[in-house]
């Protein structure tokens, strides 16, 4: 973990799973964009668990331009999230952001946020002037959009922040609270620090293969909630409020219809259904009490939130 940072320059966390096909064109891009700005740039790539030859391909590339150049490996797949927390512990610079292998981002931003952060703001927030290119991708970036500032961080922006450049204050505040199934983003945004917004449009991606699959936005989406809102466990006891008052007025009615109609046959397939309706409603309630009660347990048990096997230093051109 570096302890002693440099105030003037950017630190950029780069984590990677099996980028193999664009990470030279990535090296490439950044080692000619150190050339377009006036502070250094350090590059941390943060090997989460590839299984390709990503890492020979870095470790192959000169960089010109960029002095500072280290790969993390872990020594299995822990995930994004715990790649950036990784990167930021051992980045030299005050000043810290991510950035996708995939060159999704616009690099611009880098030097924009910069120079925000030297205005005085502690973070700056990446927005997409465009999100998703798809219907279903745009309805699920609005609807957890919505969803994150309704219940659980009111600072989040509608568009969907992508990437986050802050200072030597967060970055210190996100070494000193390392969180496991939790989301950089929304710790940092939850926490109260000074910042701004640019808007910005993002690039598709051109090389390669997202690794951005429907189960890591499910587990994205439960994270967010389980550990930033407590709205899906009183969701749990408004339910059952609902379906108490539900039964009793289905029971009022089936009390008052036998006493004025006899011959009225109970109606076996109206218990049915509320059975299959309670019990479907209990098994939800419950698995979203498991979910933090796991969460408790897994904190409980302090075990490291990623795993570093080992540190490589990338050889810059004579």
């Amino acid at each position: 973990m570096n302890t002693q940072s440099k105030e003037k320059g950017v630190s950029i966390v780069v984590p990677f799973l099996n980028e193999s096909e664009g990470i030279e064109i990535f090296c490439k891009t950044l080692d000619e964009y150190q050339k377009k700005v006036s502070f250094p740039v350090e590059l941390v790539f943060v090997d989460d668990g590839s299984t390709d030859d990503t890492i020979s391909k870095i470790e192959a590339f000169r960089f010109n331009n960029i002095n500072d150049a280290t790969i993390v490996r872990f020594s299995k797949n822990f995930g994004s999230h715990a790649a950036l927390r990784a990167g930021f512990q051992i980045a030299v610079y005050d000043t810290c952001t991510w950035l996708g292998a995939d060159l999704q981002e616009p690099i611009e931003f880098i030097e924009i946020a910069y120079d925000k952060i030297q205005e005085g703001y502690d973070a700056v927030y990446v927005d997409k002037k465009s999100v998703g290119t798809s219907i279903g991708e745009r309805f699920f970036s609005k609807t957890y959009s919505w969803l994150m500032r309704k219940y659980a961080v009111s600072t989040y922006s509608s568009g969907g922040t992508s990437v986050i450049v802050f200072n030597k204050k967060i970055k210190d505040y996100m070494n000193a609270n390392v969180e496991n199934n939790s989301s950089v983003m929304l710790q940092i945004m939850d926490a109260g620090f000074k910042y701004c917004t640019i808007h910005l449009d993002f690039h598709e991606r051109s090389i390669g293969k997202s690794k951005w699959t429907l189960k890591k936005k499910i587990k994205l989406f439960i994270d967010s909630f389980v550990s930033f809102s407590f709205m899906p466990i009183r969701l749990v006891s408004i339910i059952g409020v609902m379906l108490f008052f539900v039964g009793l007025i289905i029971g009022v009615i089936a009390i008052i219809n036998k006493l004025t109609n006899p011959s009225v046959p109970i109606g076996y397939s109206t218990i049915a259904s509320l059975l299959a309706l309670g019990f479907g409603v209990m098994n939800i309630s419950l698995g979203i009490i498991a979910e933090y009660l796991w969460r408790a347990y897994d904190a409980a048990r302090g075990r490291p939130v990623f795993i570093v096997s080992e540190t490589i230093n990338v050889k810059k051109s004579e």
